[in-house]
């Protein structure tokens, strides 16, 4: 008996590599990997439809690619509740913030061209609109190769989008603080430290234009979108009445439908691409191509440029795993959440779109249970000790936290046994102990870190964000 249950065990963990691809996407429906595991603790089997549900996740298209190819695409749910309409992998999602590294790919086909200069004063090609100088950029001028990697200094992390019903600014009033972010300026030197910045694209965005005479929907068509069959997706702000039949529409973290079913961004370099999980492969797969010398937009030798990771892994466009083995990024916009990822060799890589806030915590998971059925290397579950804390050396913690940069305030407060994070318009968090001072949450697995300096208390979130307790 004890020989065959060896066998059996033997058996299931191999079958990913004699599996067909039904038996592999039945396998993922079954039994999703969690992101965390607790040392001590069993872990659960939910499937994929339980999971959806308990995140308030109406539909998620998935396309996994191997040797070079896309090897099948699925789609679960729904692209519109109230309306009953089922998604399909034809469906369009907003891609947020993968619009980067896609837009990326046109500033280098650009560059290569020889139309643009990664290292030269962005200002030089801008012609509709001046990034103002200022006491950071008396020695150290904005570079395009900064704008990519996120080092050159500029303000406005990320975008909120605009309603269908509301007036939507200019890409130029945006820039300048005239729509609902603040205005797009440089705050600390360039090229010296590492600070995300969808505003950095957004100038981008209008210096493409600007340098080729033509809209950046069009430019992005016949640069990348079209070259790649990339036939489903549009930069197009807002969405072309002609599509709007076929896109999700966007679900908050509550299970409530978004106001209008989605939001507009004028900020289109940033995150105004509309597409398929299935197109996001095709470019995924070019930059794949293209590293081995066989691309149809850059040249190896930019496509390794564009890959090679700077500051916290970015690359010119991508993220870059830390171990240096996947590339490409997550994006979320008002109602959508996706995330692209790829190996730099093998062809493999996978792609999924959901139509929820929510919906970055069940791509993770998804790719974690991909990785386990298919033995993709670096892609597992973290497991974590937890230690048990008294409700005095939990209590200490609590209070509300400011983050200095603008991006808010979080509460915290002492639990059973864990710490609670509470943060507007987001559900709560369980942060669990690992050591006196050290955190996790219990779902993702993001640190949190206490430091208590005499009667000061700072919050480090993720491992870079520092709230400081009022």
């Amino acid at each position: 008996m004890k020989s065959l249950v060896t066998w059996l065990i033997l058996l299931s963990a191999t079958t990913s590599f004699a599996a067909t691809p039904d038996e592999r996407i039945a396998e993922m429906e079954r039994a999703l990997s969690p992101l965390v595991t607790i040392r001590g603790e069993p872990s659960s089997v939910t499937s994929l439809v339980q999971r959806m549900e308990q995140l308030k996740v109406p539909a998620v298209s998935i396309v996994v690619m191997t040797d070079g190819k896309i090897e099948w695409a699925r789609a679960y749910g729904y692209a519109d509740k109230e309306a009953g309409v089922k998604a399909t992998p034809d469906t369009l999602f907003q891609a947020g913030s993968i619009s980067k590294p896609v837009a990326a790919l046109a500033a280098l086909k650009l560059v290569e061209d020889g139309a643009l200069n990664l290292d030269a004063d962005v200002n030089g090609k801008l012609k509709s609109w001046r990034l103002p100088d200022n006491e950071f950029t008396t020695a150290h001028k904005v570079t395009l190769r900064q704008i990519l990697n996120h080092t050159a200094g500029l303000t406005v992390w990320g975008f909120p989008g605009y309603e269908r019903s509301g007036k939507v600014p200019s890409v130029v009033d945006v820039l300048d603080g005239k729509g609902n972010t603040e205005a797009i300026r440089v705050w600390k030197t360039p090229g010296g430290s590492w600070r995300y910045s969808g505003g950095g694209y957004t100038v981008m965005q209008l210096m493409l234009s600007d340098v080729t005479g033509r809209a950046f929907p069009d430019l992005m068509d016949a640069l990348v979108l079209k070259p790649l069959g990339m036939n489903d997706s549009t930069y197009q702000q807002p969405l072309p009445e002609s599509w709007q039949s076929r896109a999700a529409s966007g679900y908050m973290s509550s299970g409530a439908k978004v106001p209008g079913s989605w939001h507009i961004y004028p900020e289109m370099a940033a995150a105004g691409l509309w597409t398929t999980a299935s197109d996001l492969a095709k470019f995924l797969l070019e930059v794949q191509r293209s590293r081995a010398g066989k691309g149809r937009i850059l040249s190896a030798k930019m496509t390794n440029a564009m890959l090679t990771p700077g500051m916290n892994n970015h690359g010119l466009g991508p993220v870059i795993s830390p171990d240096g083995k996947r590339f490409g990024h997550g994006g979320a916009d008002a109602g959508f959440q996706a995330d692209a990822t790829a190996f730099l060799d093998g062809g493999t890589g996978v792609v999924i779109m959901t139509n929820s806030d929510n919906g970055g915590r069940l791509a993770q998971e998804l790719e974690f249970t991909l990785a386990r059925i298919y033995g993709w290397a670096g892609m597992q579950p973290v497991e974590k000790s937890v230690v048990k804390l008294s409700p005095a050396a939990l209590q200490r913690f609590a209070g509300t936290y400011k983050f200095p940069d603008g991006r808010g305030v979080i509460e915290i407060r002492a639990g059973d046994g864990v710490l609670v994070l509470s943060a507007a318009g987001q559900p709560d968090v369980q942060i669990l102990p690992e050591s006196d001072t050290k955190f996790f949450d219990r779902d993702s697995g993001f640190p949190v870190e206490f430091v208590a300096d005499g009667d000061s208390m700072t919050a480090v979130v993720r491992g870079i964000a520092r709230a400081v307790r009022q």
